[in-house]
């Protein structure tokens, strides 16, 4: 029908709209992010945008249930607002027969959102937790920024490099500070290098410095001038493999089925179910009474979406807490998601009928 076509046309040409927006606010956020974590030492500069593109694809599948909501939702409120659902209900034709071209158009991107978030998106955890624990990993003169403060792994000693080669290997006018219970060494050196020992020890080794060594609380320094001054570059403790249930696989959450890799199964699971239920919950939604306003349906609708995305958060909590059980956190949600959508359908089927029922008593 024409009133179909017109209909997948606005929600796909809406859509477009709504994820490049939704999409922009992501990468802006997430680069401001990463960025402020760069600066401070804790994430590789380097790996600043592969971290991006990683937490793109993990936010991915709400964003197209978002884009779905708000697509769904603003197309059939500008058909309330140009009265062309007014047309649509005068030829005969119910609410209810939005439900098949909306779910056509909902299907394929519900599809698409299950595939991440089953498949694509653990992956993508995986390997932004592979970034930053390899980073954690790297020695100390490693970690150090070339004007910025540092401190080591064992936390005892403070790195100041105010000029640093790219290769990482060279350093200028180096300030090393260490101290050993109320034992206090201040290392000053104008250039420096790494050097590698055959067992795998690495050493920064200062040239032209001073050494400074003292007490804390006492004022006198003793000072000693050399002309090579090696400091053994602390490594970490190797990394433990990431337990988290966010980063493992579908299919490992379903051979060892423990409360914690229920709970995140159980938001996977929301994930395309909820793509389906918002674009049915959008249809009724989106009337618009001109007595109480165009905006009060939009408010609505957006303390709809921020309720039914916490209670699905707050499901995977008791799961993972055993404070309830999968079997019943996996659909009872949904299934009231569903009865509020089919009572608001049947509550918009029914209004329009009531006056014309009038008209009919009165004559």
């Amino acid at each position: 029908m024409l009133f179909t076509k017109a209909l997948r046309r606005d929600l796909v040409n809406l859509a477009g709209t709504v994820f490049a927006t939704l999409f922009v606010i992501m990468l802006t956020t997430s680069l401001i992010r990463l960025l402020g974590r760069a600066a401070g030492g804790r994430v590789d500069t380097g790996s600043v945008l592969p971290l991006i593109a990683f937490n793109a694809i993990t936010v991915l599948p709400v964003l197209l249930v978002l884009t779905i909501y708000i697509a769904v939702l603003m197309s059939l409120t500008r058909a309330y607002r140009d009265s062309e659902m007014v047309i649509w209900f005068t030829s005969g034709r119910s609410l209810a027969a939005w439900v098949r071209p909306v779910l056509g158009f909902a299907g394929p991107i519900a599809l698409v959102v299950a595939v991440i978030a089953f498949f694509v998106s653990p992956w993508a955890e995986r390997q932004a937790s592979d970034y930053q624990q390899r980073f954690a990993q790297r020695e100390d003169i490693s970690q150090v920024s070339a004007g910025r403060f540092r401190e080591s792994v064992s936390a005892n000693r403070v790195f100041f490099v105010e000029e640093l080669n790219e290769a990482q290997t060279e350093v200028r006018n180096v300030f090393v500070t260490q101290k050993r219970g109320d034992l206090v060494t201040v290392v000053v050196s104008r250039s420096g290098r790494i050097e590698n020992e055959r067992d795998g020890t690495r050493f920064l080794v200062l040239e032209d410095g001073r050494r400074y060594d003292g007490s804390m609380g006492r004022p006198d320094f003793r000072l000693m001038e050399f002309e090579r001054y090696g400091l053994r570059l602390e490594s970490r403790s190797p990394a433990l493999a990431d337990q988290r249930a966010k980063v493992k696989p579908t299919l490992e959450l379903l051979r060892d089925p423990t409360p914690r890799h229920l709970g995140e199964l159980s938001w996977r699971i929301s994930l395309p179910v909820s793509a389906l239920l918002m674009a049915l919950l959008a249809i009724p939604l989106s009337a618009i009474n001109p007595r109480v306003g165009r905006s009060i349906n939009l408010l609505v609708a957006l303390l709809v979406y921020v309720t039914y995305s916490n209670l699905t958060s707050l499901v995977q909590a008791w799961i993972s807490g055993e404070k309830l059980s999968f079997g019943i956190g996996a659909w009872v949600l949904h299934a009231a998601v569903l009865a509020l959508a089919g009572l608001l359908f049947w509550r918009r089927m029914t209004l329009p009928r009531r006056p014309l029922r009038r008209l009919v008593s009165r004559a």
